[in-house]
């Protein structure tokens, strides 16, 4: 069994920074890929960045710059730093996983850490 446990979220104010983690755990041969989305109320879930196997990255157009993914393999954890944070960008931010396991690849997600940028 894989879960994933995200952290770092709360309450910040308009221009301030957040730094989410996501650790995994369980039986897992290989982390293939790690990614963060977010689903503010009302919306979609959205990617927000997306780090390969090989380090390469991508963001939500609106966020490079702003937001930095990075991992810690040895670790099974991913991070998103968040800077100069904006009222729009309070959501539920989830990590996502693919990953493989002794048998198959599969992917998982975490249950989500709610940010919320308010003054």
């Amino acid at each position: 069994q894989v879960q994933l446990v995200e952290s770092g979220g709360g309450l910040v104010q308009p221009g301030g920074s957040l730094t989410l983690s996501c650790a995994a755990s369980g039986s897992i041969v290989s982390i293939n890929s790690m990614a963060w989305y977010r689903q503010a109320p009302g919306k979609e879930r959205d990617l927000v960045a997306h780090i390969a196997n090989d380090g390469t990255t991508n963001y939500a157009g609106s966020l490079k710059g702003r937001f930095t993914i990075s991992s810690d393999k040895a670790k099974k954890t991913v991070y998103l730093q968040m800077n100069s944070l904006k009222p729009e960008d309070t959501a539920v931010y989830y990590c996502k996983m693919a990953v493989t396991l002794t048998y198959y690849d599969s992917q998982f997600w975490g249950r989500g850490t709610l940010v919320t940028v308010s003054s």
